[in-house]
């Protein structure tokens, strides 16, 4: 089903009414009736949720009350879909504060896959960051840290593999975003036992389809897709955009979903993780990680629709 008029998704979200809304937005009963897609990590066979939760901008709210309820609110429908994967870093202001607080109001969710990231110049003082960001999500230890853009990664990865090896961590990795540093990150991938590299994905932002999907899908390595929607500019950019009628083939009744499904239909792809502040929207983006994904000439007809707007 498609919004009458496909110019973006709080248009789409906004038109729903009656058992179509109810069918949307229902986590317990969507869950209950399909499971997520998932991936597996690669060095265990973990599977994962296409689709995971961001936090940076979104959950950075500070001491407001209201917002963290809200933030909170999304953290629930995450889980009730399915969802795992919940991403920060030191860098996001508040953002990790306000994750403890969902997670200790919704009494710590089994499912939680807790990725956080280590960034800070001095490698004297990672542990301590890491610590003190473990500290305030109130997890007993994270599922993975990740070097974050590279800060220090001379010095942060042997103390995350260390760490790994002490079973004070599950998994390591490493991060960057807006297409930085792709050669650093394909060597550091070449060189060191990575369990997970982080990097921008998107219908625009294809750059690491050359070298960097192909690498990780070579050496066993995760990938986690940030700004699957360049922080909210491609949905922009489809305002005035017809939907294209085979967005409907694979489940898709916005621009938003189909974008999601771009990102985490590369089979080199474990998980995406877009940011929001709204129930709806992730929900909308859980929803994304059930029915058919686009195969290679789907997902070659989206690249070109984005190329033209």
């Amino acid at each position: 089903m498609r919004s009458p008029a496909p110019n973006g998704r709080r248009a789409f979200l906004g038109s729903l009414a009656g058992s179509a809304a109810a069918l949307l937005l229902a986590p317990r009963s969507a869950g209950a009736q399909q499971p997520p897609i998932t991936r597996a990590v690669p060095s265990t066979g973990e599977a994962l949720p296409v689709v995971g939760l961001g936090s940076w901008i979104t959950f950075n709210v500070g001491e407001d009350r209201t917002a963290r309820d809200e933030c909170a609110d999304v953290m629930r429908v995450f889980f009730e879909a399915g969802g795992r994967m919940i991403d920060s870093s030191p860098m996001y202001g508040s953002s990790q504060q306000v994750i403890g607080y969902g997670l200790r109001k919704l009494g710590m969710p089994a499912p939680l896959f807790s990725a956080d990231k280590v960034w800070i110049a001095s490698g004297s003082r990672g542990a301590a960051q890491i610590e003190e960001s473990r500290t305030h999500w109130s997890v007993p230890r994270f599922d993975l840290l990740q070097v974050h853009n590279l800060l220090s990664w001379q010095d942060h990865l042997p103390l995350l593999f260390a760490m790994k090896a002490a079973g004070r961590l599950r998994y390591v990795g490493i991060t960057t975003s807006e297409g930085r540093r792709h050669a650093d990150i394909e060597a550091i991938m070449r060189a060191h036992p990575l369990d997970f590299v982080q990097v921008t994905y998107n219908a625009v932002d294809r750059d690491v389809e050359a070298r960097i999907l192909p690498l990780a899908r070579e050496r066993g390595i995760a990938v986690i897709v940030n700004r699957p929607f360049r922080q909210g500019a491609l949905i922009s950019a489809t305002r005035s955009a017809k939907l294209p009628s085979f967005a409907a083939d694979v489940g898709c009744a916005s621009w938003a979903a189909l974008l999601l499904k771009f990102a985490v239909s590369h089979p080199a792809v474990t998980c995406a993780i877009p940011a929001t502040t709204s129930v709806a929207h992730a929900q909308e983006n859980m929803g994304v990680a059930r029915g058919p994904l686009p195969d290679e000439p789907m997902r070659q007809r989206i690249a070109t629709l984005f190329a033209k707007l």
